[in-house]
């Protein structure tokens, strides 16, 4: 259908917030009548955060479920929802509610009124804050976004809360390292315009935080890959003389 959007959220041994998180973002679809679907991409989590989505799911038709097999990431696993659905307009949110589903209207409103191309929740822009980080979350976050920010005109570089037309991605190569798929869809889309949507960041209040020494790494080796495309992108648009 012409304005169906489909919500990718990947999820791993969230069975703490994964109800809950649910019922939020239906609440919003609901309320503003969005014709929506929620795609759950799970990772074979053993916290049986699965069986939890399926028994919701019955009485909320518009939830499907992905099961795999085994713990494979983020970014595949949202790419993976990218291929299950069959929407124009496309996005992603995390299910430990750092993502609001409060913000979800304000994201996708301007794609159903074609206003831009993309819409990025954004913490680093007049609106947007943070709560509940440790200084140390802040410099990560701050020194990431420093790192990335020749590759893309927006302020929260790192940020995992956005929304896309499918013509973004159509016929590109996405092979992110890590969990920066936003980012990976900056660099290699074709689009023109992106509104960045100031949002509040909560950091998770049950389980345990993903970025650690491994997800760091992860980063700074996607960074080199985009870095690298870019030059080679620009060195192929170079005409000679």
């Amino acid at each position: 259908m012409k304005n169906k959007i489909s919500i990718i959220v990947p999820t791993y041994n969230e069975k703490e917030t994964i109800i809950s998180f649910l019922e939020k973002v239906t609440h919003q679809i609901s309320r503003h009548n969005f014709n929506a679907e929620v795609i759950v991409v799970d990772d074979g989590s053993p916290d049986g955060t699965a069986n939890l989505i399926d028994n919701f799911r019955k009485t909320h038709p518009n939830i499907i479920l992905l099961n795999r097999r085994e713990k494979m990431g983020l970014a595949s696993a949202c790419i993976y929802g990218f291929g299950h659905a069959d929407s124009p307009i496309l996005g992603v949110m995390d299910s430990d509610f750092s993502h609001a589903p409060d913000a979800l209207p304000y994201l996708v409103n301007p794609l159903l009124h074609h206003l831009c191309d993309i819409t990025v929740g954004s913490r680093y822009i007049h609106g947007g804050r943070i709560l509940n980080w440790p200084v140390r979350r802040h410099v990560i976050s701050r020194t990431a976004c420093f790192l990335g920010s020749l590759l893309t005109s927006i302020k929260d570089v790192t940020s995992g809360y956005f929304f896309f037309r499918r013509e973004v991605i159509s016929n590109k190569i996405l092979d992110p390292v890590g969990f920066k798929i936003c980012l990976e869809i900056l660099v290699k889309g074709d689009y023109q315009t992106i509104i960045e949507v100031p949002y509040t960041f909560n950091d998770r209040v049950t389980g345990k935080s993903k970025m650690g020494t491994k997800e760091i790494l992860f980063y700074l080796k996607h960074l080199y890959k985009l870095y690298t495309f870019k030059r080679a992108l620009k060195k192929k648009h170079v005409q000679p003389v």
